[in-house]
């Protein structure tokens, strides 16, 4: 593994724009750290700390920092689709569908392989806890909760699908295309908040994410040149809007709220994106010359090697500590108590630690695949890439919602009107890539893609 690191991190081509890999691995470790910091974890069940203590909430604003990865995925996603279609063999430049499927999959074989690699491991572990009559305390609030990390991958998943199209009205409109998914964004909370539209709000879910990944194609094209700005003016409407509008101060989603700037987003919460991508920009010098030095750049490239792994598995580590705790009669304190507060350094460090354990046994299903050039892509080959990243989405929201509790029982959600159950989920979302798959392989496009 170490000499790996070396291998990876010396070949590192000198134009390769390092901080956006630092951003990457800071932004998921900021998301597991506040998971863990804001579980409020007792014998009697799983509460949220910024419920305990809502003088903390406003660290949600610094702590809330999923736009900044999204934010990373445009950029990211920009550069590789454009090295696809520079890379088409000659004679190709109409094949669209091609670059659109060998795209589709080189992604999604990145996010899927650990992602699938997870759902099985727990539905197996679920259905054999269930069967054994288990599932109760905290072990059935573990099988409820341990898959909610997966909306995140269900709306990367959309931010790759969208990536073609989007990005062409990126580079014939620049900051407009911004404005309009902003305007959009704007529009649906009118019509939820003023005219009392009903369920007009989940389209945000489209508009803010998107909004927010555009972003990272106006980085890619050197667009975003004054973050001060940006994050003056993000910051001070964000703030605004909670004030005056009828948005909660906290970032992230709360237990019994009526309205949360999360889920669906809020015109608030791209405000918020928008100040947090404007200060890391403006971070972006500073960092990049740390970013020289040898120790530090081996240390990002290490850590971007697991850190999907280690994003998926986080909240197993920390419920398993909760476990550990529990079965050996150890005092889990009252929240946000002295005891409470002293006894965190112990759970992170646990739960640091046995993560740490969980990414040594899994961390080889996150290795990129390379993709050998074959035969021109069959015609039709980007609509079934498509439908296979639809089943894809919709098979990793339904189980991030449904969880693995209930297995026995027929448990479901509604997923956009629709009951899904985890083996529906899990389904799709097989189905999904294995569409994917099909539509991609052969494309005659060498789809090997870098980091992150």
């Amino acid at each position: 593994m170490r000499s790996r690191v070396r291998e990876l991190a010396g070949a590192t081509p000198a134009t390769r724009d390092r901080y956006v890999d630092l951003l990457r691995v800071a932004s998921l470790g900021a998301v597991v750290l506040g998971h863990w910091l804001m579980a409020a974890v007792t014998p009697d069940g799983v509460g949220n700390l910024l419920a305990v203590v809502p003088e903390l909430q406003p660290l949600t604003w610094l702590l809330q920092v999923m736009p900044v990865f999204f934010f990373v995925g445009g950029f990211s996603h920009a550069l590789s689709y454009r090295s696809l279609l520079r890379k088409r063999p000659e004679g190709s430049e109409g094949s669209g569908d091609s670059v659109y499927s060998a795209f589709l999959r080189a992604r999604l074989q990145r996010l899927l392989r650990p992602t699938m690699v997870f759902v099985l491991v727990w539905g197996a572990a679920a259905l054999l806890v269930q069967l054994l009559g288990g599932g109760g305390g905290l072990t059935g609030v573990t099988l409820r909760m341990v898959t909610q990390p997966l909306w995140f991958i269900g709306i990367y998943l959309a931010m790759v699908a969208f990536t073609p199209p989007l990005l062409k009205l990126h580079e014939r409109y620049g900051w407009g295309a911004f404005a309009g998914l902003a305007g959009a964004a704007l529009a649906v909370d009118v019509l939820r908040f003023a005219a009392g539209v009903p369920y007009v709000e989940f389209l945000n879910f489209a508009f803010v994410w998107l909004a927010v990944h555009q972003l990272g194609f106006l980085r890619a094209d050197g667009r975003v040149r004054r973050p001060a700005l940006l994050a003056g003016a993000g910051l001070v409407t964000a703030g605004a809007l909670v004030a005056f509008g009828p948005y909660p101060l906290s970032m992230v989603g709360m237990p019994g709220e009526k309205v949360s700037n999360m889920a669906p987003p809020t015109l608030a919460l791209l405000c918020h994106g928008l100040w947090l991508v404007g200060a890391v920009e403006l971070l972006r010098a500073p960092a990049a010359r740390l970013l020289e030095r040898p120790r530090v750049w081996r240390a990002v490239v290490a850590a971007n090697g697991v850190a999907m792994t280690a994003f998926l598995w986080h909240l197993t580590a920390m419920f398993g500590v909760y476990g550990a705790l529990l079965a050996l009669d150890a005092e889990l304190p009252e929240p946000a108590s002295a005891g409470w507060w002293a006894q965190v350094p112990l759970r992170l460090a646990l739960a640091a630690a046995l993560t740490a354990g969980l990414v040594a046994a899994f961390r080889a299903f996150e290795r990129p695949v390379s993709t050998a050039p074959g035969r021109p892509g069959a015609p039709g080959a980007g609509p079934l890439a498509a439908l296979g990243a639809t089943l894809c989405l919709l098979g990793v929201l339904g189980l991030s919602m449904v969880g693995f509790g209930g297995l026995l029982d027929g448990r479901t959600a509604l997923l956009i009107a629709v009951p899904v159950s985890a083996p529906a989920a899990v389904a799709m979302t097989l189905g999904g890539w294995l569409l994917v798959e099909r539509a991609g392989r052969g494309t005659g496009v060498r789809a090997g893609l870098q980091r992150p």
